[in-house]
């Protein structure tokens, strides 16, 4: 089955950098529908609003963290199955642990690029 490019997804990071560059990188990858938040509670509104078909978030940012985002994903059950992406600068194992615990569908490590982006979009959606 093919992805939908036109499905909404959601980025989520505290660096306003980091969500131009993750924007930029979707739309090289021909999503058109791209929605952004700067902390969790702002994608915790937005995602009780929408339906999203992705969602991608940094994992270090405050008050709420990337874990406590998808924690929260996870516990409802309209977003339950939602597919979520966690970026990261840190690769501790013990971090993609508890990720993969939380119910993460992917990770990723900062830095990254369209391709890599690309991979782990397919590893949880299907081939693009």
């Amino acid at each position: 089955m093919a992805v939908d490019k036109a499905m909404r997804v959601l980025a989520v990071d505290d660096y306003q950098t980091m969500l131009r560059i993750i924007s930029n990188l979707l739309q090289q990858l021909g999503f058109r529908n791209i929605d952004t938040a700067s902390s969790g509670d702002e994608a915790l509104d937005m995602i009780n609003n929408n339906h999203y078909g992705l969602i991608i978030s940094d994992w270090n940012m405050e008050p709420m963290t990337g874990l406590q985002l998808l924690k929260e994903v996870r516990s409802k059950d309209e977003t339950r199955a939602v597919p979520f992406i966690m970026v990261t600068a840190e690769s501790k194992t013990e971090n993609v642990v508890a990720a993969r615990k939380a119910g993460v569908s992917n990770y990723i490590v900062k830095p990254f690029n369209a391709e890599t982006l690309k991979q782990k979009i397919s590893s949880v959606l299907g081939e693009f």
